[in-house]
């Protein structure tokens, strides 16, 4: 069950008895928890009837208490355990997980970790609660999260905007959640977030970003390229090389698929290359650009690049150097 389908329940009224919600993508799971510790019960219920504890302060035998306790003026009791990863005695919740109170809702937030589903008490887990594991959400699945995201709000956004974004931003929802709510507040009457305004707005330098490098890369513009690595190598902070070098990864791994697939339609290539079909012809002229000796040459390159990054082999190395090196390595790939 997706966190939107367990959201859409409990505002029907159809709660479980226990909510367990574990996984890397903390953005899911707060987002889960955020319904259940606002909306289940109201401003006056939730004075009497509703907890909210930390892992880190807590015992089991405190939620026990909690828990087994019956709800004054109210259906329900509401007890939410947050950063429940730092709860040492969690697995003494055993007892409990096995005969919950059903007058209670038990929401438990493990962030950040899976929960070992060896145990008893994940056994017990899966008997009597709803469970839930958020995951990382995968770069190709990122720009339609987006798009729904922004519509879910009421609003709307181009297909460039959403790419940069994507480039820029990567897989932090959190993060991505809280630049769009940025956005939505600056949008114009038309309600149609633009490129310029998440250049604007976000703090990306119009010919200075991550988008602008891929672009210059798939023409094989390597002055340019290189002139855009120069800014990001004084401006590490704004434009870390963890984040460029796995950009310009995913660019060559697209463009070694689109070389693979020279007879593909265009929707059938944006599939396989996980874009919108507004990109497919960028790649598809880059394909055209590169021979495979330089793909594969691009893929050595960087995967040196990456381990001098890390302090491999060239430890001395800083990351404006690393990024000049890598696009001197590209242009003059034989």
């Amino acid at each position: 069950m997706s966190a939107n389908k367990i959201i859409s329940e409990i505002r029907k009224g159809n709660t479980a008895p226990v909510y367990f919600l574990h996984g890397e993508e903390t953005y899911f799971i707060d987002k889960i928890i955020k319904v259940i510790e606002t909306e289940i019960l109201d401003e006056m219920q939730q004075a009497f009837n509703q907890a909210v504890l930390y892992g880190k302060e807590i015992e089991f035998k405190q939620v026990m208490d909690h828990a087994r306790q019956f709800p004054m003026m109210s259906e329900k009791r509401v007890v939410v355990i947050k950063e429940a990863q730092q709860m040492r005695t969690l697995e003494g919740l055993l007892p409990y997980m096995e005969n919950p109170s059903p007058q209670t809702i038990l929401a438990i937030a493990y962030k950040n970790k899976k929960l070992d589903g060896r145990t008893k008490f994940a056994k017990a887990l899966k008997q009597n609660a709803l469970v839930f594991e958020s995951k990382k959400i995968y770069e190709n699945k990122l720009a339609p999260w987006i798009i729904e995201y922004v519509q879910e709000k009421g609003f709307a956004i181009d297909n460039k905007a959403t790419m940069l974004l994507v480039e820029y931003i990567g897989t932090d929802l959190s993060k991505m959640s809280n630049e769009l709510d940025k956005l939505f507040l600056n949008c114009g009457t038309d309600k149609k977030i633009s490129y310029d305004e998440v250049i604007e707005y976000i703090g990306i330098n119009r010919d200075y970003n991550v988008f602008e490098l891929r672009k210059n890369l798939a023409n094989k513009n390597f002055t340019k390229a290189i002139e855009i690595c120069k800014y990001f190598g004084n401006n590490p902070k704004t434009n870390p090389i963890q984040m460029i070098i796995p950009s310009v990864y995913s660019f060559f791994t697209q463009v070694f698929i689109a070389k693979s697939m020279p007879s593909a339609n265009d929707t059938n290539l944006a599939t396989a290359l996980g874009v919108n079909r507004f990109f497919v012809g960028e790649y598809k002229q880059a394909a055209k650009k590169y021979s495979l000796p330089e793909i594969k040459h691009a893929f050595s390159a960087l995967k040196k690049a990456d381990l001098s990054s890390k302090g491999i082999g060239n430890r001395s190395a800083k990351e404006k150097q690393i990024l000049h090196d890598l696009m001197f390595e590209l242009a003059y790939a034989r």
